[in-house]
């Protein structure tokens, strides 16, 4: 899946530069550049196993995390939220008194809305009264900020002694330091990350049979139903009940196994 989609965004590059003036000609990819196919995906996805996580090794993740990180988790299976949702996360779109979240998508600007739960407030409070001090003026209004003053994923810029034609890095602290925990709790296991979060929280919250509930939620817009463009307002309550579902069977899966 990695692959076919470094392959996509190669020819959408060339695409881009030949129709903006920038290339002379299209791009030849020859016949050998070509996406996987579907079977080698599909036995891949296999082999990698579920991305997701268990309650154990929830309880494990959240028990070794830090302040910050500790909130980040609680708001990817909260509400499904990823590298660039927690790291983008204003603390205007915070209301802890009521437990909501109301936050647009960063990367897509679609509607997100959620309920959230005692243990992830309490976190959130937690980690806005031991945030670090920004170092940028833009980052001022962001809930989380690294030791070192900056937003948990950034872009950094080459300096001014790197070599001509370097090219600007993605520094992605939320990855590296959900890697790290990771290996202390020893669960590290291929093609799980921060991301997985989002995977459980989607997988068991499929469970409530509310689509358009989970959808806000999460941030997804499913274009392909006609029935979403009538939904003017998804109230509070299924909202809620959603996200209830989720942590009644993270709580009950970590007691029963206690």
């Amino acid at each position: 899946m990695t692959l076919a989609i470094h392959m996509q965004r190669t020819r959408s590059m060339f695409k881009y530069g030949f129709e903006s003036g920038l290339l002379d000609r299209p791009m030849r990819f020859g016949t050998e550049f070509k996406k996987p196919a579907k079977r080698a995906m599909r036995q891949s996805r296999q082999e990698r196993g579920p991305r997701m996580y268990e309650p154990d090794e929830i309880s494990l993740l959240l028990g070794a995390a830090g302040v910050q990180l500790r909130a980040m988790i609680l708001l990817g299976l909260n509400c499904g939220m990823g590298n660039t949702d927690v790291a983008s996360l204003p603390i205007d779109a915070l209301d802890l008194d009521r437990g909501i979240v109301d936050f647009p998508r960063p990367k897509t600007a679609i509607p997100r809305r959620a309920t959230l739960w005692p243990e992830t407030v309490e976190a959130l409070r937690t980690a806005l009264e031991v945030r670090p001090r920004e170092k940028l003026a833009e980052d001022k209004g962001l809930v989380f900020i690294t030791k070192y003053g900056h937003r948990w994923l950034r872009v950094k810029a080459p300096g001014p002694r790197a070599k001509k034609g370097t090219q600007a890095v993605t520094v992605d602290a939320v990855a590296l330091e959900f890697g790290k925990l990771q290996r202390r709790c020893g669960i590290e296991s291929g093609g799980r990350g921060f991301y997985a979060l989002r995977h459980t929280f989607r997988t068991v919250a499929d469970e409530v049979n509310d689509r358009p509930a989970i959808d806000l939620i999460m941030g997804h817009q499913d274009t392909n139903d006609i029935a979403t463009h009538y939904i003017a307002r998804i109230g509070d309550e299924r909202l809620r009940r959603v996200v209830d579902h989720v942590r009644a069977w993270m709580l009950a899966s970590v007691e029963t196994s206690s």
